[in-house]
């Protein structure tokens, strides 16, 4: 993820970082419920992307009031998305980390409680990653060359039906998960590439606007 806002803090030398973020988490209906708000999928993406910070550091980076970002900030850590990390800060600044390292949802699984919930979860998800990639597009004209060079900002329209989008978005899915297993590999052996930083890659799979009929079923409130 690229932005206009302040470079993201880096650990303390003299204070060693705590583990990095677990497994992937598989989100229940709870943490689906609780991340049906775009502003909170942002602090923890920001959380995993450019590793831990304290509220004042979230607000200045995603231009809320830190007053804001400390409820969101609190509001995960009650979902264990996040968690605290020890060793750094003062009473009156707290550090936090992600507790995971990516979610998980399969909106065609679960009971049907977690499938409804999926709902307003999907929509602040793609209201967080428009609002990401505004971010982006502000820094598109400081980016040096050779990131311009090999940025995209591509869209594609294939005429699909639900099973053959399946089909593509899997495919997909597995040249990421191929590539990120590879990165893993490189940092458990301590051998990061010389100019390496995270780079967001946004997928998304929905029919053009317009071009399928409602469905019944009405999304929840999602609020929280």
């Amino acid at each position: 993820m690229t932005d206009d806002s302040p470079p993201a803090p880096t650990p303390s030398p003299s204070v060693p970082s705590a583990p990095g973020p677990a497994a992937d988490v598989r989100l229940d209906t709870a943490a689906l419920r609780l991340l049906a708000h775009p502003l909170r999928i942002n602090v923890l993406t920001m959380l995993r992307q450019r590793g831990p910070s304290t509220a004042t550091r979230v607000a200045d980076e995603l231009g809320i009031n830190p007053g804001s970002a400390s409820y969101h900030l609190r509001r995960l850590a009650l979902g264990g998305l996040i968690v605290e990390e020890p060793g750094r800060g003062t009473g009156r600044e707290r550090w936090w980390r992600a507790a995971h390292r990516q979610s998980q949802h399969d909106p065609a699984g679960g009971p049907p409680e977690e499938r409804e919930a999926g709902r307003p979860y999907a929509h602040a998800v793609a209201l967080a990653g428009a609002d990401r990639l505004r971010r982006a597009a502000d820094e598109i004209p400081l980016l040096p060359r050779e990131w311009l060079d090999v940025s995209a900002y591509a869209d594609f329209v294939l005429r699909l039906t639900p099973e053959r989008a399946g089909r593509v978005k899997a495919e997909i899915f597995e040249v990421f998960a191929r590539h990120r297993q590879e990165a893993e590999r490189a940092e458990q052996a301590e051998r990061p590439a010389e100019g390496e930083v995270p780079v967001a890659f946004q997928f998304q799979v929905f029919p053009v606007p317009g071009a399928v009929a409602p469905s019944a079923a009405r999304p929840d409130a999602g609020g929280v």
